[in-house]
């Protein structure tokens, strides 16, 4: 699979302002070249300022996207300066550490200086990139990067998915002798290669336990059971504990990264419904901006005389130019055309002179038009005052690469259509559609009071609402019963129309909890998984179907379900958290998913030692300009009201006890900041 792709990040204020004073980028090229053969190809190289999201969103640039790299290099911000913050923007990107490449990295520092021991490097791997951080001098970045180049490709190859028993076959000695490196010790091959290649066949396996948990052990054989419960058997027969392994929440997101459908190329009108989304190709201008000589001041248009000498004095206005469409007569020596802002020079004019360097001599008899105007310089130059043809836009030049969004707010939108692009090609928004399920399920806005068991349903608008404004189209689905039949008819409807299925409630252990089952029994789908040690939301479920066309055609890409919990804390959190960045994927938008940023917190909270939390909390931005965030009070799964006023889910971590007041914990923003400057 040579050459593997690497990609280097320089993380410096001074660099991100003058990148002639980076010396890293050239050093660390060096290595590769000198270290690495033809093993690495160095793809692209960028500076950046000490910024989390910008260091953030450059790693899920290149680790989450379609031409994903095998390795991502950043150098700089690993020490203990107040802008120091590569480490705390790196982790949370993480899901495998490497401490090994991290020790290695040190012992060859340590040999060199003790102030090695004030380095903070973080190494691990994302999805199948891997991920190295080194020190900010050219020296410490090109040493560190010695230390361990020899062995990233073997790491980087098992990151990439490749076959660790038969990487590992010939033992460790082979290994050793084909990275070029070797321990110095004798050992004996077949007992290294034995114990080498089984570690690491369980280290990538699955199911061997998540933050602590234990797998679920079912007590009955796999081929004497289906997967999901079948509904026909009743209650007695159910299952009394879930048969789905319990995943982290990493591992989720991984497996939604995997099988998120990949985006689908459309063309599209120029109009509102190009808003959000990603460009599939990149854009020429058809036509030059501006298409006319054009005025940039108010003022007079005139002729400079061949001789290059422009003489100031009393000239008479020939005519008239407004900013609108029509036919310009040619303008003579000697003549002047009065001419406003934006509008088009008539035929061989040659410069403009401001109004300020004007007074007005005589009007037309009728006093309604200037006859004459003395103009009082002489020092106008050709094409002074003067938008030339193509001066902002040429036609054919590219001002828009695959890959750039349009926003509401950058102006995209705008551009296109300045220059006369009427169509774009672009990568498809799925369409999502929201079901609620449960016959105690009423609608929210029933009259009458409630009758015993009922419950109005919030989660559908509250859904429908937010994934409209993450920008996709939303349909209402409806309410289906918990009756086998009814269930997998709605969902084969809304397969028809919609990509992606968000479904609440009727996931848990219950007779009548009926989705998976359904999903798997009647629609033939795959769940991918069934439970996260997460709370709240800790039976989320997320699945992907074969489909069917109108013309019963199976179509090459599957749809995908997402079955969230019932409750309604639970419903939000998880659409955030797992449905937002399965969207953003099928729509080629990176990062995928909500920003991450670090928080301090204004109390006391509590963590829970066997799932990660998601708290809802209010971040908002200190006079310091430091982030601190509140709680927005209690946390039960089945609280909706504990979103209200929350802009973020802070990331508890698996712990005894508590985070502290004034500690850091990982933010996922959900909306804007609120400044303490604006708040009472």
């Amino acid at each position: 699979m040579y050459p593997l792709k690497a990609v280097i990040l320089v993380v410096s204020e001074t660099a991100s302002k003058d990148p002639s004073t980076d010396k890293c980028i050239d050093a660390l090229k060096d290595v590769f070249a000198a270290n690495g053969g033809d093993q690495w190809k160095v793809d692209t190289t960028d500076i950046v300022p000490d910024s989390v999201l910008d260091i953030q969103r450059f790693i899920q640039r290149w680790s989450d996207s379609e031409d994903a790299v095998n390795l991502i290099v950043t150098s700089g911000g690993t020490g203990f300066a107040t802008k120091d913050n590569t480490p705390e923007a790196v982790t949370p990107l993480i899901h495998k550490h490497a401490q090994g490449l991290v020790h290695g990295m040190l012992a060859a520092s340590l040999q060199v200086t003790p102030f090695a021991m004030m380095s903070r490097p973080v190494a691990g791997v994302r999805h199948k990139t891997m991920i190295v951080t080194l020190p900010g001098s050219p020296k410490g970045a090109k040493e560190n990067l010695e230390a361990i180049l020899k062995l990233l490709p073997h790491a980087c190859t098992q990151a990439a998915g490749a076959d660790s028993r038969q990487l590992h076959s010939g033992g460790v000695k082979k290994l050793e002798k084909d990275a070029g490196v070797s321990s110095g010790a004798k050992s004996d091959d077949k007992q290294n290669g034995h114990s080498h290649g089984h570690h690491h066949h369980h280290h990538h396996g699955h199911g061997h336990g998540h933050g602590g948990h234990a797998v679920p052990r079912a007590h009955t054989n796999p081929e004497d059971r289906p997967q999901s419960n079948d509904p026909s058997a009743g209650p007695t027969r159910r299952y009394r504990s879930s048969p789905y392994p319990m995943l982290s929440v990493d591992e989720a997101l991984g497996l939604i990264a995997e099988y998120t459908p990949q985006p689908t190329v459309v063309k599209i009108p120029l109009n509102d419904k190009a808003i959000g989304c990603v460009l599939a190709e990149d854009i020429k201008a058809p036509e030059n901006v501006p298409a006319f000589r054009a005025s940039i001041v108010d003022g007079y248009a005139i002729r400079i005389p061949q001789s290059g000498a422009f003489e100031k004095g009393v000239y008479p206005v020939a005519l008239v130019s407004h900013a609108q469409a029509g036919v310009i007569p040619s303008l003579k020596e000697g003549q002047i055309a009065r001419i406003t802002t934006g509008a088009p020079l008539p035929p061989d004019a040659s410069a403009v002179v401001m109004v300020e360097d004007t007074v007005l001599k005589s009007k037309t008899a009728d006093g309604e038009e200037e006859a004459e105007v003395e103009l009082l310089t002489s020092e106008i130059k050709d094409g002074e005052n003067v938008r030339e043809v193509g001066s902002d836009v040429r036609a054919g030049e590219v001002i828009m690469k695959k890959g750039e969004g349009i926003t509401a707010v950058g102006g995209e939108l705008g551009l296109l259509a300045s220059v006369g692009v009427k169509e774009v090609t672009v990568y498809k928004k799925p369409v999502v559609g929201v079901l609620s399920t449960g016959d105690e399920i009423v609608q929210f806005d029933r009259p009458g009071e409630l009758q015993l068991g009922e419950v109005r349903d919030t989660n559908r608008p509250t859904l429908l609402n937010a994934a409209r404004a993450a920008g996709f189209e939303a349909i209402d689905l409806g309410i289906a019963s918990d009756k086998p039949g009814t269930l997998e008819e709605r969902l084969r409807d809304a397969l028809r129309t919609v990509d992606v299925i968000i479904t609440s409630g009727g996931v848990s252990m219950g007779e009548l909890d009926l989705l998976k089952p359904t999903i798997e029994r009647k629609l033939g789908g795959t769940i991918h998984f069934g439970r996260v040690s997460m709370k709240p939301g800790k039976p989320t479920t997320f699945a992907t179907v074969p489909f069917k066309d109108n013309s019963g055609t199976r179509s090459a890409a599957s749809r995908v379900i997402f079955s969230l919990p019932g409750n309604p804390a639970s419903a939000v959190t998880t659409f955030q958290l797992f449905v937002l960045p399965s969207l953003h994927r099928a729509s080629a938008i990176t990062p995928a998913g909500l920003p991450r940023v670090a928080v301090c917190v204004d109390a006391d909270m509590r963590c829970d030692d066997k799932r990660a939390e998601y708290h809802r909390a209010l971040v908002r931005v200190a006079r310091d300009g430091m982030l601190w965030a509140s709680s927005t009070g209690g946390q039960r799964s089945s609280r909706i009201g504990s979103f209200k006023g929350a802009n973020a889910l802070l990331c508890l971590p698996v712990k005894k006890g508590v985070v502290a007041k004034g500690e850091k914990v990982d933010a996922l923003m959900m909306g804007d900041l609120v400044s303490e400057m604006g708040m009472s």
